[in-house]
């Protein structure tokens, strides 16, 4: 019996390891002839978008697309692996594309065929340490319309699909939207002349935005002198426009009433043109007025206010104030998804954006208009004077009172538009008495009263958003500029273009490119614990800045011939005061090491808890399995 048993053992064994073997057989060359990926990505980074395939289904005529990238021990071992990312993509291009999608793999040898036709398609190879070139493009094709992305940077591989999808959508397109930037900031660059050469300076490269945009729009500059928009702007971007004139707010009604869109970012206080001014303008620059459109906003029903800013203590950040040093600064907002509209198209898909020394919308719109929020503050916002935000974050902090109701950041109105002008176009300047006496005063222009089919306009409370030092980081990688977004800021306005344009598709690809997770429930703690020791703070501030103003009365009610003595009632009346004082000095400097000792204790504690956590459930999950298991086995 005992012989027999082993035998059956021994062969079940076998038979068991030949069996594993052929299953794994089986099931490697399954893999191969009909391979199959699990996406682990918390955002599906590796699985085509539904703004990809809604491209992708667009497609009537075959698009091709060629991969040039070198092969062999040249590769660098993280661009390999990159590489093979960039192959398993362009696999889900052509499985969701059929017929209409071709994908070619090419090595560009040197003095190789495919070597001439990557620098004729575009893509450039970087030279390397042994002077080799070192190829990794893409260049995407259909029938005569060709665009390249000429090197493929490891740091933009979140942004991959959205780059291969964008390109495929502007070889479909035959002609691209005009998009007009206006901007009383230097957006569009500053070329280098020959008087800046000499004094060893060089001119500034657009803002990054700007070229963002051209990829997929014709941009066009727009000087804010203009006093009509050229009709074939179909779209226009507002940056900043201060001190702007009815003349050209004339014009912006009349573009807006003909059907034309517009975004336009206005701003109680830029900090970008603020740090290019010497410190004494930068005063004086705060204590003026930010960029408004008044008349246009008054008559849509909606105000700004642009000697304010918001600050908000749920969304504050911090910054550095010098070497080692930082500073909260609540008029700086680090938005996460709670402040953003996710229900529009528009900002769906966004979870960060910074917001800097902002202004706010209010009013209710006009009739016939809609207006729908876009981003917004907490409610522990509260609005303060744009001087006192800039150069004392503290002070504003200190002072803080919540005002109870969130701000509203950004905002969008849809609907027909009835003109700022109804006397028509304003008139120039007063001319002069002799100018009077040769020209008659023309007739002033009527203009549109009111649009005839319904327009839409975008308002934003904030222009430095758009600034490349707050939106991200560009650096040099071989050679060339890439950016590195850390936020939503300019995907804020690339969707809100092609929102307007009418191509939503590239929304989703992009939006989800950028996930941030922030801590929002230590924020929201953080901010609880601020709120209960800010008053108590307050209060001892003010108890040592009385006993400070007690002290000096003191000594300026010496009597006559008393300048270096006084009388022992005086004397201990400043001992009581310095007493005061100084018990008050030692329980604000307790109070305020209790609350960085909450912050910190409360920071320390949910690291901890998501370290541990997770690691303690699967332990004590599998112990609990095993005793189940156990008690099972015992019962037989």
């Amino acid at each position: 019996m005992t012989k027999k048993s082993n035998i059956e053992s021994y062969l079940f064994s076998v038979v068991g390891v030949i069996a594993m073997f052929v299953i794994l057989v089986a099931v490697y060359i399954v893999s191969h002839i009909a391979p199959a990926r699990i996406d682990m990505t918390a955002e599906k980074l590796n699985t085509l978008s539904g703004g990809t395939r809604a491209i992708l289904k667009k497609l009537d005529t075959p698009v091709q697309i060629r991969f040039f990238c070198t092969q062999g021990k040249e590769m660098p071992v993280e661009l390999k692996t990159y590489a093979q990312h960039v192959e398993d993509l362009l696999d889900e291009y052509k499985k969701a594309g059929g017929k209409n999608i071709e994908v070619r793999k090419l090595n560009p040898e040197p003095d190789s065929d495919a070597e001439d036709a990557a620098n004729l398609a575009g893509v450039e190879g970087q030279q390397m340490s042994n002077g080799e070139k070192l190829y990794m493009g893409i260049a995407i094709s259909m029938l005569d319309a060709k665009v390249a992305l000429p090197f493929l940077d490891p740091r933009r591989e979140r942004l991959l699909e959205y780059d291969i999808s964008r390109a495929i959508a502007n070889v479909m397109t035959t002609e691209k939207q005009v998009v007009g930037v206006m901007s009383g900031l230097p957006v569009m660059g500053q070329p280098m002349n020959p008087m800046m050469m000499q004094m060893g300076q060089r001119g500034q490269d657009p803002w990054v935005f700007v070229n963002e945009l051209k990829r997929d729009f014709t941009v066009r500059e727009v000087p804010m002198t203009v006093d009509k928009i050229d009709d074939d702007v179909k779209i226009l971007v507002v940056i900043h426009p201060k001190a702007a004139t009815d003349k050209l707010q004339y014009a912006l009604d009349q573009f807006v009433l003909r059907g034309g869109k517009m975004i336009a970012f206005l701003d109680p206080l830029s900090i970008v043109e603020s740090q290019s001014m010497p410190q004494q303008q930068r005063f004086q620059q705060a204590a003026q007025g930010g960029s408004s459109l008044d008349k246009l906003t008054k008559a849509w029903g909606i105000e700004f206010d642009s000697s304010k800013v918001v600050a908000d203590m749920e969304y504050k950040t911090q910054m550095g104030r010098g070497p080692g040093r930082t500073e909260t600064q609540p008029a700086v907002l680090s938005l996460n998804s709670a402040a953003i509209n996710t229900n529009d198209v528009v900002t769906s898909q966004m979870d960060s954006l910074l917001f800097l020394w902002s202004g706010v919308f209010s009013g209710t719109p006009a009739a016939g208009l809609t207006k729908t929020d876009l981003v917004k503050t907490s409610p522990k916002s509260q609005l303060i004077d744009r001087f006192m935000a800039e150069f004392s974050g503290e002070q504003a902090t200190k002072d803080f009172v919540a005002s109870g109701k969130e701000q509203i950041l950004a905002i969008r109105l849809v609907g027909k538009f009835k003109t700022a002008f109804p006397d028509g176009k304003p008139k120039d300047a007063t001319p002069k008495e002799d100018d009077k006496k040769e020209t008659p005063p023309a007739a002033p222009e009527a203009g549109l009263k009111e649009s005839a089919k319904e327009s839409a306009v975008i308002l934003v409370g904030d222009t430095d958003l758009l600034y490349d030092q707050f939106a991200g980081q560009v650096f040099d990688f071989m050679g060339q500029k890439v950016f590195n977004p850390r936020n939503h800021n300019l995907s804020f306005l690339q969707n809100a273009v092609e929102q307007l344009s009418g191509d939503n598709n590239l929304i989703s690809i992009r939006s989800r490119a950028i996930q941030s997770r922030p801590f929002t429930r230590v924020r929201k703690m953080q901010a609880e614990a601020e709120d209960r020791f800010r008053s108590t703070i307050k209060d001892l501030e003010k108890s040592v800045q009385e006993a400070q103003t007690r002290l000096s009365e003191l000594q300026r009610n010496k009597e006559q011939g008393q300048r270096f003595i006084i009388s022992p009632e005086q004397q201990k009346e400043i001992e009581k005061v310095r007493e005061t004082q100084a018990k008050a000095n030692r329980k604000l400097k307790e109070e305020r090491k209790n609350l960085r000792r909450e912050v910190d204790s409360l920071e320390n504690r949910l690291k901890w808890e998501n370290i541990v956590g997770m690691p303690l459930v699967v332990t004590v999950s599998g112990i609990a399995l095993a005793l189940m298991k156990r008690r099972k086995t015992a019962a037989k």
